[in-house]
Formats: C-alpha cells, sequence, structure tokens
C-alpha cells in the first residue's frame, strides 16, 4: 500500500507525541530527494527519515544514520541555516491529505525568532519536500517545479503555497452524510472506486476495507445502496474516521507466507485470515515494510543475471527438444523400408532387367503392393538401399530416443532452477544456484585457474511442526540433497510437490507415528516451496524416506520412487513455525 491520508496520520500523530518540543540539531540530504533530520527532544536523540522519491515517498523515525555527503547539497545548506538548531512546535497534517507539516520556531541573522514550515507532500511522482516563510511562501524545495514542468502550480522560490484542489475530493473528516451520499453514493461506479475517487487520502485498499466492514460488495454499484445499505456504509465510514481522529490506530503488516503483501494503519478485517504482525508504532511498521521490501528486491536484482541465463538456456533446449521430436517423427516410417527390402529379396527373382517398379503382396497384411526400383541397379542392390535405409533410420531412432531423454531432463533441471531462484531468500541461495550451473556446465566458473572450489554453505530452512518434529526445506538442488540425503534418514517422511519443481521436505520422526496434523504442515510447506506457490491447492506425494532413490549420474535433487501416498495441501504457510539459524 503506498501511503494514504490514513498512514499519514498515524505518523503524524507519532511524530507529533515524540518530537514535538525538540531540537533539530543535525540536517543532512544523503540523496537528491531525501533528508534525514537529527532531533533532541526529551533527553533522548531521535532521527526524522523523509523522501521525496518518486516511487517510494515517505516518512517515519528511525535509529539508523546515514552517511551525509562530502557537499551539502544547496536545499540542505538552505535548510540548516532556516530551520537548524530551530525547535519543532507543531506537526499537523491538513485534513487527510498526504502531506506533513512541521512548525520550526528560528532565529534568524539578527537573532530574532521566525517561523518556518517544513512540509512533505508524500504523493508519487508529485512528492516534494518544501521549505516555507511565515507567509506561506515558498522559501525552496527539494524539487523545484517550473510552469512547463506543471500547469497547476509551481514550485519555486517566492511563489505562495497552496494545495492543488484538482480532484476536488471531500475532507473524509468533515464530510457530512447529506454530501457523502450526494458525492459518492451518486456515482455510476463501483461503491469501492466511488469511495476512493471522491474522499481524499483514502486509498483503494481502504475503500475496500469500507465495504467490507459495513458487509458491501465493493464492486457493488454505488447509485444502486439501498436506502437501509447507504445509512449502514455511512456510520462505518464515519467510526472508521473517529478512529482517525482520535488516533486510534493499530499498525499492522499482513503476510503471504513469508512475503509482506499489505500494511496499515488500522486493522483490516478484509484480511481476515491473513498471517500479520503487529506493531507499536507507525514508524516500526515501515521500517519493517521497506526493510523486508528492499531485500526481495535486492535478491530479486542480484538473481537478474542468473534468470536471464537459465531463461536463454531453458529456450534453447525447448528449441531443441522441439527439432529432436521433428526427426525423431521422421523415423517413424522406417519399417516400411524393411518390407520393402524383404519383398524385393523375396518376389524380385523374375523381374526383368531395368524395372522401375516391383509389384507383389505384403505377406505381413495381405495388401498389394508397388514398390519403386531403381532400373540402373540389380534386384539385389535395390533389396540393399532399402535395408540401408532402414537400418539408418532406425540408428537415428534410437540416438534421437537417449537424446531426447537428455534434453527433457536438462531441460526439467533448468525448469528446478528457475523454481530456486523464485525461492531464494539470501545472497547465499544465489551463490548455491550459481555454483550448481558452473557444476552443470552452463556457466563458465569466475573463480580462476584450476583452484579447487568451495562450495557455498546456505543451511535449508528449518521449521518445527505444531507438535514439535523438525521439518526441513530446501531451496534448490544442492539443498534439497542435503535435506533428503544427509538430513534426512530412513524412517524419516519425505514430501514433494507432484510432477512440479520444488523442494524437498524432511519430517525427522525416528520411530514416532505422526499425527495428521503433521503431514498437513509439512505438505503446505512442499506446496509452497514449490513452482505452484500461487496455485490455491497443490498435489503433493510424500513417502518414507527410505523409498528413495537418486539414479547414477542424475542432477542434484533428482530422486525416483514408486511408493507413495498423495496429499492436497494449500500453499500457506502461515502459522507454522520457523527456526531461525544462529
Amino acid at each position: 500500500m503506498a501511503f494514504d491520508g490514513i498512514t499519514v496520520a498515524a505518523i503524524r500523530k507519532e511524530l507529533d507525541e515524540s518530537l514535538t518540543g525538540g531540537k533539530i540539531a543535525k540536517i543532512i540530504q544523503p540523496e537528491s530527494d531525501e533528508l534525514l533530520l537529527t532531533i533532541k527532544s526529551r533527553g533522548e536523540t531521535r532521527r526524522l527519515l523523509m523522501s521525496a522519491n518518486a516511487s517510494l515517498p515517505l516518512i517515519y523515525s528511525t535509529d539508523e544514520n546515514r552517511q551525509a555527503p562530502d557537499t551539502a547539497p544547496n536545499f540542505c545548506m538552505l535548510l540548516r541555516k532556516h530551520a537548524g538548531g530551530g525547535t519543532i512546535r507543531s506537526i499537523t497534517q491538513p485534513g487527510l491529505e498526504r502531506i506533513i507539516r512541521i512548525g520550526i520556531l528560528h532565529r534568524d541573522e539578527l537573532g530574532d525568532l521566525v517561523t518556518r514550515t517544513l512540509l512533505i507532500e508524500l504523493m508519487g511522482k508529485y512528492s516534494n519536500i518544501i521549505l516555507l516563510d511565515q507567509n506561506e511562501t515558498v522559501i525552496d524545495s527539494i524539487k523545484r517545479v517550473p510552469s512547463y514542468v506543471s500547469s497547476v502550480r509551481e514550485v519555486l522560490p517566492g511563489r505562495h503555497y497552496f494545495i492543488p484542489e484538482t480532484q476536488h475530493k471531500l475532507d473524509p473528516l468533515t464530510v457530512s452524510r447529506e454530501s457523502f451520499n450526494k458525492t459518492v453514493l451518486a456515482k455510476n461506479d463501483s461503491i469501492g472506486r466511488a469511495i476512493y475517487t471522491s474522499l481524499t487520502g483514502i486509498s483503494p485498499v481502504m475503500a475496500d476495507e469500507i465495504c467490507a466492514r459495513a458487509s458491501i460488495p465493493p464492486a457493488d454499484p454505488a447509485d444502486g445502496l439501498s436506502d437501509a445499505a447507504a445509512f449502514h456504509l455511512f456510520h462505518t465510514f464515519e467510526s472508521l474516521m473517529e478512529d482517525v481522529k482520535s488516533g486510534s490506530f493499530s499498525p499492522v503488516i499482513y503476510y503471504k507466507g513469508k512475503i509482506p503483501c499489505e500494511f496499515s494503519a488500522v486493522r483490516l478485517c478484509s484480511f481476515e485470515g491473513m498471517h500479520f504482525t503487529p506493531f507499536e508504532t507507525a514508524s516500526a511498521m515501515l521500517r519493517t515494510y521497506y526493510a523486508q521490501k528492499e531485500r526481495q528486491t535486492r535478491i530479486h536484482q542480484r538473481s537478474t543475471d542468473l534468470r536471464k541465463i537459465v531463461s536463454i538456456l531453458t529456450e534453447r533446449e525447448s528449441k531443441k527438444l522441439s527439432i529432436q521430436e521433428k526427426q525423431l517423427r521422421d523415423t517413424e516410417g522406417r519399417e516400411k523400408y524393411r518390407i520393402r527390402g524383404e519383398l524385393i529379396n523375396t518376389f524380385g527373382y523374375g523381374l526383368p532387367e531395368g524395372a522401375k517398379v516391383l509389384e507383389a503382396v505384403n505377406y505381413y497384411t495381405d495388401e498389394p503392393v508397388r514398390i519403386p526400383l531403381d532400373p540402373t541397379k540389380t534386384t539385389s542392390e535395390n533389396a540393399q538401399y532399402y535395408f540401408a535405409k532402414y537400418t539408418k533410420m532406425k540408428r537415428t531412432a534410437e540416438d534421437l530416443s537417449k537424446r531426447i531423454v537428455k534434453t527433457r531432463s536438462d531441460a526439467a533441471h533448468l525448469e528446478s532452477i528457475q523454481t530456486s531462484l523464485d525461492l531464494a531468500e539470501s545472497e547465499e541461495d544465489l551463490l548455491q544456484i550459481r555454483e550448481e550451473l558452473e557444476a552443470a556446465g552452463y556457466v563458465k566458473a569466475k573463480r580462476a585457474g584450476n583452484r579447487k572450489k568451495h562450495s557455498v554453505s546456505a543451511p535449508p530452512l528449518h521449521f518445527l511442526s505444531s507438535d514439535g518434529h523438525d521439518m526441513y526445506v530446501g531451496k534448490n538442488n544442492i539443498q534439497n540433497e542435503q535435506v533428503t540425503f544427509s538430513i534426512g534418514s530412513a524412517n524419516d517422511w519425505w514430501f514433494h510437490a507432484k510432477k512440479m519443481p520444488g523442494s524437498h521436505v524432511i519430517v525427522k520422526c525416528g520411530n514416532d507415528e505422526l499425527p495428521d496434523a503433521v503431514f498437513e504442515e509439512a505438505g503446505r510447506l512442499a506446496a509452497y516451496y514449490s513452482k505452484g506457490r500461487l496455485a490455491p491447492k497443490v498435489e503433493i506425494d510424500y513417502t518414507r524416506r527410505r523409498n528413495l532413490k537418486k539414479p547414477a549420474g542424475a542432477n542434484p535433487g533428482f530422486v525416483i520412487y514408486h511408493t507413495n501416498y498423495s496429499l492436497i495441501a494449500e500453499p500457506d504457510i502461515t502459522g507454522i513455525r520457523e527456526v531461525n539459524p544462529d
């Protein structure tokens, strides 16, 4: 979720309680669109990070310090002049706008007290950080916006500051029921869209949440609600706004598996059933959310080269397989050449010299056949021609059959590596995948000379079942090999998604009988850590570890088994406790 007005309200409340009355001790500008303020407040040192990045605008308190550039940018120098050493007098939010205003009391060059306003607009590509004087005149901004960039509002020194009303939305904190009905419920649109397009600071997710709390499908037409439903919807909306006004926030991050998918300043009943983590402050929520998202993004970026290599190799194997299968189909008619050779040897003794056709009866089918002959060759030479053609096609078919098995195996191996890249959670995982690609000869080793390779040690995942049994999950083929054949013992249970690449899951059980709940949890792990993790259900094979065999020369993580059971599992690991490595 991008910063909506309710999240901004939660941040404003937190900052107001912790920073108002504090003194701005230090100002740095680590990036061209980012500021970090160090503030002495109530005997503590606090830091406030604000960013006007077009793709990720944000503001929250943090303990992390940033490295200041060797030469401070002009806006940073100006801000130090007009706000450095100043006292924060207020932190406010106009309505439910995605704007935070920090009022600062500061002494100018003559020693007189003056007021300044440091303002951040959290509006996507229009985000900005602006410094105003006591008359709401722009002193400067971190992004200058001339008229040729925006015809709605210039943001330049000397211009009067105002909030552009380009969408003519209502203030959710003050809207009356009559205005709500006339503006929101009169739209020829879905009720969810009507809410967020009519009210300032309400995101699509929050609009759906209002509908969910009112038990109204957000896709229903706004102008088709009954009077009773409209009454209930407004009072549900009003109740949420009362929580915002009173500062009743419950910051939370919602997860799908281990992936953070949404954050919110209030609990979302529309996300009921999803795993979530509550936080004491909105800043803690945002720090965690963006750190986890950044980690995911970093791993994905680091894997770009490997993904490209695997994609090219997969496409190459697919084309190779297509050609080989076509060539094999071309050899399917080889038997007719052997039969022609036999028929020529059987019935060709009476042919005249220079004959071009042999007419005979195929004694395999009792059907008449016409066999073309080369008039320049003898009967025996014509027969040998057909036998040679048959033998060549037979050898070709045998060779192609072996090559197709190898090509399919390589394609399946590459598909499993692609899934491993999707499951990678650390740079060590990526290094392990690269090591596998090097061992298979898909990429050249980066190590110089003939020095011995040192295997990357990236451990498999470790979970505990609800009754305390250890469950191990491989995130790639090398880890799968380790989980199955090093960690797993003969009597342990092994789980894997059926007919698709994915993780090997081992449940350590010794001689214990596992309860049904453990089979269900292990199945969910195997489903989540597989290619089918986005599917609603995944079929899982499971068997005793002793039933697995690894064929000689097989790729890492490849096993065969003939005795197994099956279950259907949801790819959801909510509630399954992971054991973090020491």
